[in-house]
């Protein structure tokens, strides 16, 4: 009788540390990551344990980005520079784009010479576009 209550309480514990290191490795587990969406977003894939760098540091570029929206949304928006935010040129365009948004003058001046790297697109609307 004694054997079995052991077997029993071996088979519980082995249980019960597999169901332990599944569990780790699930919390651990590509379902648990960030991704970039198709605009250049980076979006939280399930339930991540924190956030990097490069995401929070984004997500500052695109409420700085959206506030620039916010400061110029009751002027006549078409396709021109908001302004810049840390390395981002902030650009209106339109949804589709149109040769507009393509022309020099339309397109933030910091962007064309070099002295920032990427650029936010917002349409009309202050929605992202695309982030590259």
């Amino acid at each position: 009788m004694k054997k079995i209550i052991l077997y029993i309480l071996l088979i519980l514990g082995i249980l019960l540390i597999i169901s332990g290191i599944l569990m780790f490795f699930k919390k651990f587990s590509s379902d648990n990551v960030w991704l970039k969406d198709y605009r250049g977003v980076w979006t939280k894939i399930g339930n991540p344990i924190k956030t990097p760098d490069y995401v929070k540091e984004q997500q500052k570029i695109i409420e700085c980005a959206k506030n620039l929206y916010q400061k110029n949304k009751d002027k006549e928006l078409s396709s021109q520079c908001l302004g810049v935010c840390g390395d981002y040129a902030v650009d209106i365009v339109h949804v589709p784009r149109t040769e507009e948004d393509n022309k020099i003058e339309n397109q933030c001046e910091d962007f064309r010479l070099g002295k920032v790297s990427h650029f936010i697109e917002l349409d009309k609307n202050g929605e992202i576009v695309r982030i590259v």
